[in-house]
């Protein structure tokens, strides 16, 4: 333990301008302009994994931005642990909200990180958090303290759904093996307080288009004679959720796990303040289903929730037309057992029949995924559980996400094998949004954690 705090302390100077660097980069898999920068990237996690030791490390091609693969082998008689995470960031819109460039990172103190927070869109979501691993297996050759093998697999395409990761690892079955997952690509409840993620919720996100007549018209001389495609679409999204905030989809809640009220206990453990929450988000007051709080609102309940939406003139004065079309982008966030290609058509058929007779809709789905749930008597839990108390001097929290990581439950399928969810980062980091950061000494403490997960699976595999 003294010798990996050490060894960290000695480069985090160095670790923090490399992955510096790294967010310089502009790999924004949503936009084709950037496919260029996309590519540069996943050179760059290849050459990082090299120097951190690895023997071999290759970017292998799929039908979309390729995969890093990277492994060192040490005795395939022992076990194996495989790192997954993802090189692509989200867009950085809308720009004009980041305080400092999005791809121009900077270190500045805050509130919740007195020691710094790097500024950047990635730093936590999730090039931060993949770099730690880079870093924890240059510490592990570098000290002869790597006590199994060890593979990466760093994918392009989470941020538009990982639409090419489930035909790399149906191919390369035997390439992928291993006995445990190790993601960090969520968070923990605070720099005190660790947690590791036991559950995932599912996602459905599909596309709607509402068309009323087949060209823009004139407000006046048609206004109250047509259906305004905008009007429709706003009062059939708010038609959606009930006065409860109940989705109101006939069998969206058919196969919805209830948690106990055992189980609810547990979860109301977690420390949290609903005062300090409302003030982070400066709000007067939350907003959810009723019957539920809000750490139960966000992790172990299905929600419905319009992404964008957009239709008719949206340019500076005023043009008085009813639009030929309007749009709307829908994501839910679904829990174990709720199967997302089923909810996805339930949502279609619902849509489509509450439409008036005046408009025609046209639901697009785009992608989705299974929820997921870890049990906490595996042994990679209770390796990060040893590991995460050994580096915060606590045990750590078991609790339940209201993020989607689709690709979870592919690995199980495909490749057999649990994942554990080791995350440093917090809900403050605003990942997805403008200002995104990750505070210097989750960074780092993640690095000094990771060697120990590897140290305490291996204890406990011998057992």
């Amino acid at each position: 333990m003294e010798q990996i705090k050490l060894y960290v302390n000695q480069h985090k100077d160095r670790f923090i301008h490399e992955l510096i660097d790294l967010l310089k980069i502009p790999s924004i898999s949503a936009d084709s302009a950037y496919k260029q920068d996309v590519l540069n990237t996943a050179e760059a996690f290849k050459q990082s994994l090299l120097k951190a030791g690895c023997d071999h490390v290759e970017i292998c091609e799929t039908p979309g931005y390729p995969i890093v693969y990277g492994e060192k082998i040490i005795n395939p008689d022992l076990p194996t642990v495989l790192v997954y995470g993802h090189y692509d960031v989200q867009p950085a819109d809308p720009i004009e909200l980041w305080e400092s460039g999005p791809f121009e990172p900077v270190i500045k103190n805050t509130k919740i990180h007195p020691d710094g927070a790097i500024f950047a869109r990635g730093a936590c979501d999730d090039k931060g958090q993949v770099y730690m691993h880079v870093k924890a297996l240059e510490y592990m050759t570098q000290n002869n303290a790597l006590p199994c093998n060890i593979k990466f697999m760093i994918e392009g395409e989470e941020e538009v759904g990982s639409k090419s990761l489930g035909w790399f690892v149906e191919r390369n079955q035997e390439k992928l093996a291993n006995d445990v997952i190790l993601i960090s690509d969520t968070g923990m409840i605070s720099r005190e307080q660790p947690s590791i993620t036991t559950g995932l919720r599912g996602l459905s996100y599909v596309e709607v288009e509402v068309t009323g007549p087949n060209r823009d018209l004139h407000s006046g001389l048609y206004g109250g004679a047509v259906a305004n495609p905008i009007n429709v679409l706003a009062k059939m999204i708010a038609s959606l959720h009930d006065e409860n905030n109940h989705i109101t989809i006939p069998g969206f809640y058919d196969k919805v796990e209830e948690m106990s009220a055992v189980d609810r206990a547990e979860m109301a453990k977690a420390p949290f303040s609903l005062d300090a929450y409302k003030e982070a988000l400066d709000l007067n007051d939350i907003y959810g289903e009723k019957g539920y709080v809000t750490n139960e609102r966000t992790s172990i309940r299905p929600t419905l929730d319009v992404n964008g939406i957009w239709g008719g003139y949206t340019g500076e004065g005023a043009k008085t037309v009813i639009a030929s079309k309007a749009y709307a982008k829908i994501s839910m966030r679904l829990v174990p057992n709720q199967d997302w290609q089923e909810i996805t058509a339930l949502f279609k058929t619902h849509f489509e029949s509450i439409a008036p007779s005046g408009v025609k809709v046209l639901v697009k789905p785009h992608h989705g995924g299974q929820g997921y749930v870890t049990p906490t008597t595996s042994i990679g839990y209770q390796a990060a559980k040893l590991a995460l108390k050994d580096t915060f001097g606590i045990d750590p929290i078991p609790v339940r996400s209201g993020g989607s990581i689709p690709i979870v439950a592919l690995f199980e399928k495909e490749l057999k094998s649990k994942s554990i969810l080791i995350g440093f980062g917090l809900n403050s980091d605003a990942i997805h949004s403008p200002n995104e950061h990750f505070g210097v000494f989750n960074f780092l403490k993640g690095i000094e954690t990771i060697p120990l997960f590897f140290k305490y699976f291996v204890e406990l595999n011998k057992k």
